[in-house]
């Protein structure tokens, strides 16, 4: 058995004694900090209930957390899509009629609004605060058990995830904070009571990883949802899949890319019909950005981009060709 041994001022022991541990002063203040998270947050934290219908006796629970005081509520999409009955419990347990505000399934969130005021509210994060290591607290209702506390550390940034309707989202963060069924929509935030992130998913079996949507991503799409019921963004009107592109075909059109999306089908009336596109087309890329999965299409495919005419690289019959396409807004 190996004891340490300090001198100086810092040691309250005398020389010669065991260096005297300050684990419990830090286990009191990582405790403090867990406290003072949940004490500022969870009092803006909602219990949700989504039902088919007024009357409908299964519907789906999960969390949220106010953001104005006059009472909109940001959740998950999966949370309360579909839903046409939905009730909102606040900490104090003051139940409330709910509306769906805005949607949007491809980032997995949702704004509501309950009708009240001078409510408690969150305030976000600055996203390019946000450390690996830092201290991550996770409040909502996991199975149904109303503001519940767990805590850990930000995993990871930057990871990718695939909503509910397929889309990948981007800019995730990975935690070691249990979430729970229920769990979904609520908070994670930081030791100062900051939303870093809104809880959305779990891998299972696994212990330990779970995922939260960035407080960068949620203010972005939660403004246009408040503003537009949408989040608004542009489309081709195809069906596509990702292929890979022979080395030679590569070589030939002097491409630094290995793959491409290919066309599948064509909306009729589309911009892709418009444009001239065709099943077996293959995009490499929009604007001179390379296109080498359906991924980064959708990437590509901003608000900003709608309505104004884009550069489509393709290959068909193994001919490289520049098509001119107007994307439109995806309603």
């Amino acid at each position: 058995m190996v004891t340490r041994y300090i001198s100086g001022p810092a040691s309250e022991s005398r020389p010669g004694q065991p260096f005297q541990s300050s684990d419990g002063d830090l286990f009191d203040a990582y405790s403090r900090a867990v406290i003072g998270a949940a004490e500022r947050v969870s009092p803006a934290v909602v219990h949700i209930q989504a039902k088919q219908s007024a009357g409908a006796e299964q519907g789906g629970t999960g969390s949220g957390f106010i953001i104005s005081p006059d009472g909109l509520v940001v959740t998950n999409s999966h949370v309360v899509h579909d839903a046409g009955d939905l009730r909102i419990t606040l900490h104090e347990g003051d139940k409330y009629q709910a509306q769906l505000v805005g949607d949007d399934p491809d980032s997995d969130l949702a704004v509501l609004r309950l009708r009240s005021s001078e409510l408690p509210t969150v305030e976000f994060a600055d996203p390019a605060t946000l450390r690996v290591g830092q201290l991550a607290v996770a409040i909502g209702n996991p199975l149904g058990f109303q503001t519940s506390v767990t805590a850990g550390v930000v995993s990871a940034l930057g990871r990718s995830l695939r909503a509910g309707s397929g889309r990948l989202m981007d800019d995730v963060i990975q935690t070691d904070a249990a979430l729970n069924p229920g769990n979904s929509g609520g908070p994670l935030v930081s030791s100062r009571g900051q939303v870093i992130g809104v809880n959305t998913a779990m891998i299972l079996p696994a212990q330990g990883i779970c995922f939260a949507i960035s407080s960068g991503t949620v203010q972005h799409v939660v403004g246009q949802l408040i503003a537009f019921g949408r989040f608004r963004r542009s489309y081709l009107g195809l069906a596509g899949q990702n292929v890979s592109l022979p080395g030679w075909l590569a070589r030939e059109h002097d491409l630094l890319q290995d793959s491409g999306v290919l066309v599948m089908g064509v909306e009729p009336a589309g911009p892709a019909s418009k444009a001239g596109l065709r099943e077996g087309d293959v995009i490499l890329s929009i604007d001179d950005r390379a296109v080498s999965s359906l991924d980064e299409l959708h990437k590509l495919l901003t608000f900003e981009r709608a309505g104004r005419s884009a550069e489509l690289a393709i290959l068909r019959d193994e001919r490289r060709l520049i098509v001119s396409i107007i994307p439109q807004e995806k309603r």
